[in-house]
């Protein structure tokens, strides 16, 4: 473990907003998944029942 902290560096901020975009877009994609398949899930009940 010391090892690999020893052999980290820390990252600059253009790096650092880059990681950041990513993760942000990550969250959203999964986030709008998950809506979708909860929307979809309460509304063809609503049509099909």
């Amino acid at each position: 473990m010391a090892s690999v902290i020893r052999l980290s560096k820390k990252s600059d901020k253009d790096q650092f907003m880059l990681y950041l975009k990513l993760v942000l877009l990550g969250v959203a994609v999964v986030g709008t998944m998950g809506f979708l398949i909860k929307f979809i899930s309460t509304v063809l009940p609503t049509i099909f029942g």
